[in-house]
């Protein structure tokens, strides 16, 4: 240390204590980087690397960014997963003594970010802090910048408690050494969250409060390592923190990572955006903060009837109070995001537009208030009574912050007059002295005789009576010279030295008390933190039921009843997100019935005829009612469902190491091991990742376990149509299967599914669907038919052949010759009978429907 200079000592001895951050060391209007620092920070921002003189016989790499652009900077590096460590001048350049003294006032991480630039308004951004006793794993996910906290429990492998925590979209995870060195790999590079490490996991006293529903040892522990790393890397206290939030199993659907990705809840597959996703489907919420508490709702459904009905009533009710529902969407859109206003306030960094923000949305309230008393129901009530209007703070902020305030708190033109008296006094003596000013001009043009007189005002020689050279013999002898210019003399009075005393006087005090009474007003607002917090709640509640009563209306979804019985008997179901995309005229609906005697469809049919849309649609219908939306369908009757699982659709996890077969059988292991009988199971081609009769005898023994032992309701889809006799040994299988027919040689996809099963794949007229060149698919239709009337006997050793007789060989031919003719003959007395069947066919009497089944039978009857 000694060969470097004192300032370059001082960032040596700060970055030592924050070598897994990018230390921005202030210095004057920059923050500069040195060494490796800066050699990777001008990589990653692509800035200039320069160097500079530290003392040492080498010069040192440095690179820096201006502090009133910083905020890009600084995002940059966060969304790339590293740290920021922001260090400040403390004590004023002009008193001390030596080397200003600096320390970090905050480190910036992924998780832990608060500032707008680098949130996105409508997701949470979530840090979570892990701890794990045997296979149970303890988790709490924070959200700095709403207040958010919610605790979890899970019991599983790592590997599928990896995925879950990444479900939830988290930014950031914490844990002990031993976690870091095991998960650091796995999580880093699926580019989703970083790993930071915090080995304290004791709960302070002063988080006490925080944990007091929280009994569980491992969500302590996992609670106590999240405030102690808050501690660390904000430095700050933490009003607007909620109280850990217990999310118990009982009381909610649980949805693995796998079937999050699968159905699409909250983005889609192929796009890996929201658009395509239900939440996209359901989000006409009008506030940020109602977004993202749609969000949470979507990924974690209800499983508490109660609830759920009184969502459901309120939908309902909300429906048929179109004018009140219009008039609450038109007044949300006055509602800032109250969450996010509060966690700033509560940081000390709001600005004076924040807290014009917060007033304007107070002062929405009371029209809230007044429009959800007109709407029925228990849970309209509840929230009428949650939204406490805070006129006493709504109107104070309106006393004291002008409308429009700058973003910055040093600018001045913060407060209004007649909040504070003394401040009145001193912009009233600035005001008053430049119009005594003004008026003085006039004055000393009219005694003197000078018209070209003027008077004028600089930061380095104040205020001064200016005259041009040529009308200096005009000049009263009152008048004391200040300043000459090339042509031009500038004077001064006694009387307006006087007057600028008490002008710049008045105004440094205006700016240094709006400054001071600014501060006030923010931390007499922190007061209220509780209650404002209360409020957004309920505010981002009602914002989410009207969404799901004006998509409930636009799309004609229906109020679903629900079944104690463990009944699913939807008419006319549709899928939500593909009706949306495509044409609704042009959607083909489909019912799906299940009870005690159908508790598992085995689900045959071609590529493409909508198989996998059938079995996402009846999750999607689930997840739905069970969040408390109106579902797509003529009517709707499902039971609560304690979880989804989902197979359907194949992806490689090449970061993890994994194929598409493995990938599929683990998801389906989680599912064999996870699931009870009311529970939901879609598993769609179990199988197809291995060699034929792997795949068909590992499908056949999943079918049979479910069956026999977890009696899920279970929709399971296969190429397999061997698989089909098993609905005459399983009493609760039945089979279904997607009509499709062929006209003139084309596949025509009829999108019903029925109530039997198919005995065709329509491979090929999938792929000439596809356009695959024309010899391929003649190729493949040459080669099926080969396979088709292959007869299943033992093919004759060759050695065997050579060795054959000549008249066994002409006896085989000629047994050959009669069995073709047979055939023939079986044909033609197949024909007969078809055409009989099909004279006696009623068609003027047959709905469309039974037509198109009739001409189905006889079509298979041909092949």
């Amino acid at each position: 240390m000694a060969q470097y200079t004192p300032m370059i000592q001082q960032y040596l001895s700060i970055k030592a204590a924050h070598q897994d951050a990018f230390l921005f060391f202030r210095l004057g209007d920059f923050y500069e980087m040195f060494f490796e620092d800066a050699v990777r920070a001008s990589q990653i921002l692509e800035i200039t690397l320069t160097s500079r003189d530290g003392g040492s016989q080498d010069r040192i790499p440095m690179c820096g960014v201006p502090y009133h652009s910083s905020a890009g900077y600084i995002k940059t590096l966060v969304e790339n997963g590293h740290k920021v460590a922001i260090c400040e001048q403390v004590e004023d350049p002009k008193l001390s003594v030596g080397v200003v003294k600096r320390e970090v006032i905050q480190i910036i991480t992924p998780g832990t970010v608060i500032d707008d630039h680098l949130l996105q308004d409508r997701e949470n951004n979530f840090l979570a802090s892990i701890e794990k006793d045997n296979d149970t794993y303890g988790y709490v996910l924070c959200d700095l910048s709403t207040g958010e906290l919610k605790g979890y429990t899970y019991d599983g492998n790592q590997l599928s408690f990896i995925q879950l925590l990444l479900s939830h979209g988290v930014k950031e995870i914490v844990g002990n050494q031993d976690l870091y060195d095991a998960w650091t790999n796995t999580v880093t590079q699926t580019g989703q969250a970083s790993v930071s490490i915090q080995e304290e996991d004791s709960v302070d006293s002063q988080f006490d409060h925080l944990v007091q529903t929280i009994s569980d040892p491992v969500l302590l522990r996992a609670s106590g390592r999240l405030f102690h790393y808050l501690t660390h890397t904000q430095k700050r206290s933490f009003h607007h923190i909620k109280a850990v939030e217990f999310q118990q199993n009982d009381k909610r659907m649980k949805l693995d990572a796998f079937s999050k990705r699968n159905l699409e809840l909250t983005e889609s597959i192929r796009a890996k955006g929201k658009k395509g996703s239900l939440l996209w489907l359901l989000d006409a919420t009008m506030t940020a903060m109602g977004a993202r508490k749609l969000k949470q709702w979507v990924e974690e459904p209800l499983f508490v009837k109660e609830t759920i009905e009184k969502r459901l009533q309120l939908v309902e009710n909300l429906i048929g109070e179109f004018f009140i529902r219009e008039e609450i969407k038109e007044q949300l859109k006055s509602v800032y995001d109250m969450e996010r206003l509060i966690a700033k306030i509560s940081y000390g960094n709001a600005s004076p537009r924040d807290l014009v923000q917060l007033k304007r949305s107070l002062f929405s309230v009371p029209v809230l208030k007044e429009k959800i008393k007109g709407i029925q129901g228990k849970y309209a009530l509840e929230l009428h009574a949650n939204m406490n209007e805070h006129k006493t703070l709504a109107h104070y902020l309106d006393s004291a912050i002008h409308d429009d305030a700058p973003i910055h708190i040093k600018e001045g033109g913060l407060i209004k007059a007649g909040y504070n008296e003394q401040l009145d006094q001193y912009k009233d003596a600035s005001s008053n002295g430049k119009a005594w000013i003004a008026s003085l001009e006039q004055q000393e043009k009219a005694a003197s005789g000078i018209k070209s007189l003027k008077i004028g005002f600089n930061k380095i020689f104040g205020y001064y009576i200016e005259v041009t050279k040529s009308n200096l013999s005009q000049v009263p002898d009152r008048y004391e010279r200040k300043q000459t210019l090339a042509n031009a003399e500038r004077y001064v009075t006694p009387e307006l030295k006087e007057k600028e005393r008490i002008i710049l006087e008045a105004e440094e005090k205006i700016s240094g008390l709006e400054y001071t009474l600014f501060l006030e007003v923010r931390e007499y607002v922190k007061q209220f933190i509780p209650g404002l917090q209360e409020l957004a709640s309920a505010v981002s509640e009602l914002d989410v039921m009207q969404s799901f009563a004006a998509i409930s209306e636009q799309y004609r979804y229906v109020r679903p009843t629900v079944s104690e019985e463990g009944i699913v008997n939807i008419v006319n179901g549709r899928h939500p997100v593909v009706e949306k995309v495509m044409d609704a005229q042009e959607y083909v609906p489909n019912d799906i019935v299940l009870n005690k005697e159908r508790n598992m469809l085995l689900i045959t049919g071609p590529n493409m005829a909508g198989k996998s849309t059938y079995m996402r649609q009846l999750a999607l219908t689930a997840v739905m009612m069970q969040i408390g939306c109106f579902v797509p369908a003529e009517s709707a009757e499902l039971p609560m469902f304690d979880q989804i699982f989902t197979r359907i659709g194949a992806a490689d996890d090449l970061v993890g190491g994994q194929s598409t077969f493995m990938v599929e059988m683990l998801e389906t292991n989680f599912a064999l091991t996870s699931a009870t009988e009311n529970s939901l199971i879609l598993l769609d081609e179990i199988g197809r990742g291995t060699s034929t009769y792997d795949g068909m005898a590992l499908a056949q023994s999943i079918i049979e376990f479910i069956h026999e032992e977890i009696a899920a309701k279970t929709l399971f889809s296969t190429h397999y149509h061997e698989l089909t006799v098993l609905e005459e040994s399983l009493h609760s299988l039945k089979n279904v299967f997607v009509s499709a027919v062929e006209e003139n040689g084309s596949l025509v996809f009829l999108h019903k599914v029925i109530d039997g099963q198919a005995d065709k794949s329509f491979g090929i007229q999938v792929a000439e669907l596809a356009e695959l060149p024309e010899p391929v698919i003649s190729r493949a239709k040459t080669i099926l038919q080969t396979y088709e009337n292959q007869e299943k006997r033992e093919a004759l050793p060759i050695q065997e052949v050579s060795a054959t007789k000549e008249e066994d060989l002409q006896e085989s031919q000629l047994s050959l010759f009669v069995e073709k003719e047979e055939k023939a003959n079986r044909r033609d007395n197949k024909e007969q009978e078809l055409i009989k069947e099909l004279k006696s066919l009623n068609v003027l009497e047959m709905t469309p429907l039974d037509a198109m089944n009739a001409l189905y039978k006889l079509q298979k009857k041909v092949r």
